[in-house]
């Protein structure tokens, strides 16, 4: 019996030993298996090559402290777990904890101006404690620091109208790895890459691109060209970005597009072939889009892509607000859907456009691809839901449509390409069509015509005003006016297309990480509501009646 004692006390022993064993080894080797179906706590490859390839220190203050609610420590912890596998995978990470808010009211006064200054802005937090609300600034960010480079990274990802909390900071805590990794990249870079916005023949003016820009402008520099001005594009500018041209670019100007497409430059196109105005359908109660004109319809179908003169109407849309009647002399107002400006996503896995919210267009056009002779990859990025239809010009817009329901069979298209991503060789569109005189002035120049281009990408967007930010109102890239909504998938969009073109690395995979968006078939919603009320209702309560009777015949059975 002692025997049996001793044993079990020596076992007892043993297991606390071991468990003192694995603490001790655990602060010295770090192991982890990922078990997430889309490998969300699995560094990307191309994000460990971007950190091994710093042979100098690299300095990141992370600026969340201490007292934080519980979703903001979280965001922390999250932080600084992907900080440590990095500093375990290049010493050369060194990272710190660094909080504005810690000391003395004059510290933390000082802490916080000084930050200010810098442009790293606070956000106003207010929680429940346990026993009161309290309210306290808090500062989201990370600051990179190599050599003379510094780089701020906002950890935080933006709330929009109605959204929980939590959401946003599970967003927060999937997106990490990206945003270091795109800092990592920036960090790397002897120079800002350059991005030339066309003007010259009435593309969106600069105050309307003010929004998208400055968010470039954190990473790239951004220039404006007026094509007449110039023999040749610039090789240096590694994107052209052409948006929503509204008169003709002549031969000159599209020779020079197309020949800095074939020297390996990227092109993103924001093209409308119609110009609609919901101004002019309210003031003459009708309107008929005239067509745009501008030009690059050879180029675009030599590449492999066509963008048609129609507009894609989706029962998947934003809403529009109309005047149904008066109380005293004041106009009331009811929001109704308006199928011109539909809320388009894709199902997709390129990074572009993976998990990102819903890109709220105006009036676009859908995108045929073409067959090439040389071979280039189409990837459709932005596809209208599978309620949509095709409406072709010459049309006659008019707010009728807001007084009958939809016939959702009348919505017969489905997945509609909006948006299009090329990728490959592309051949020239002057191929066979240039002088042997003009080439020979071409090469006394230093510009010799080519006919392939090396690998390269460009994207092809049917749509423009998307990209456009209010000025009248204020306010920021994806804010819809009328319903008075951010789309914040407006400016992923953008941003991320930017970010592809210009990624050599393949950084952008890892944003794929982000939280997936299940989206409601508002259609068979509406259609089937009083069933699936019915089937949550009545079902769990019939189900209880049963298992009661069954019960009760059973005790009555076993006890009688």
């Amino acid at each position: 019996m002692m025997d049996m004692k001793l044993k079990k006390w020596y076992e007892l022993l043993l297991v606390v030993v071991i468990v003192i064993l694995i603490n001790i080894l655990a602060q010295y080797f770090n192991f982890s298996y990922d078990l997430t179906s889309d490998k969300r706590f699995t560094i990307a490859d191309s994000t460990l090559e971007l950190v091994d390839k710093y042979e100098d220190p690299v300095y990141i203050q992370v600026l969340l402290g201490e007292d934080l609610p519980a979703g903001f420590k979280r965001l922390r912890s999250s932080t600084l777990d992907l900080l440590k596998e990095l500093h375990d995978r290049n010493p050369n990470i060194i990272y710190e904890l660094y909080d504005p808010n810690d000391g003395s009211p004059e510290e933390t006064k000082k802490k916080q101006k000084q930050l200010i200054d810098e442009g790293i802005l606070p956000t106003k937090l207010q929680y429940f404690d346990g026993k009161e609300y309290s309210q306290k600034l808090i500062f989201p960010y990370a600051i990179l620091s190599y050599g003379t480079r510094k780089l701020v990274i906002n950890l935080l990802e933006e709330q929009q109208l109605n959204q929980d909390e939590e959401i946003v900071l599970n967003n927060s805590v999937s997106l990490l790895e990206y945003k270091f990794a795109n800092g990592f990249q920036k960090l790397s870079f002897e120079r800002r890459l350059k991005i030339a916005f066309t003007e010259g023949n009435g593309e969106i003016d600069r105050p309307h691109l003010m929004g998208l820009e400055r968010e470039l402008s954190r990473y790239y520099s951004i220039s404006r060209i007026n094509l007449d001005t110039f023999v040749s594009i610039d090789s240096s500018f590694e994107l052209l970005v052409i948006a929503g041209p509204r008169t003709k670019f002549d031969q000159k100007n599209l020779f020079k597009i197309d020949q800095y497409l074939m020297y390996g430059g990227k092109i993103l196109w924001l093209i409308d072939k119609l110009n609609p105005d919901l101004d002019s359908i309210n003031r003459n109660k009708f309107f008929i889009p005239p067509d745009i004109d501008s030009g690059v319809d050879e180029l675009l179908f030599k590449y492999g892509a066509r963008i048609e003169p129609n507009i894609v109407m989706d029962l998947e849309s934003s809403s529009i607000p109309q005047v149904v009647g008066m109380q005293g002399d004041q106009p009331q107002l009811q929001m109704f859907k308006w199928f011109y400006h539909p809320l388009v996503s894709s199902k997709g896995e390129n990074p572009i456009v993976k998990n990102i919210d819903r890109v709220n267009m105006y009036f676009p056009a859908s995108i045929d691809t073409i067959l090439t002779e040389s071979i280039v990859k189409k990837t459709p990025l932005l596809q209208s839901s599978k309620y949509s239809k095709l409406q072709y010009n010459p049309m006659r817009l008019s707010f009728e449509i807001l007084k009958f329901q939809p016939d959702p069979s009348k919505f017969n298209k489905s997945n509609v390409t909006l948006a299009l991503l090329l990728e490959g060789n592309f051949e020239s569109a002057y191929k066979n069509r240039v002088s042997a005189e003009m080439k020979s002035t071409l090469e006394q120049l230093g510009v010799p015509f080519r006919e392939v281009s090396p690998d390269t990408k460009q994207i092809v967007v049917g749509e423009s005003d998307f990209a456009k930010s209010m000025v009248s109102e204020q306010r920021e890239l994806g804010y819809n006016m009328w319903d008075k909504q951010y789309y914040k998938g407006n400016k992923d969009f953008l941003l991320n297309a930017v970010e592809y073109l210009l990624d050599e690395d393949g950084i952008l995979a890892s944003r794929s990480k982000e939280l997936k968006l299940r989206l409601l078939d508002t259609v068979r919603t509406t259609k089937e509501k009083t069933k699936w009320q019915l089937i949550n209702i009545v079902v769990p309560i019939v189900i209880l009646l049963v298992f009661g009777l069954i019960f009760n015949y059973l005790r009555r059975r076993k006890y009688a």
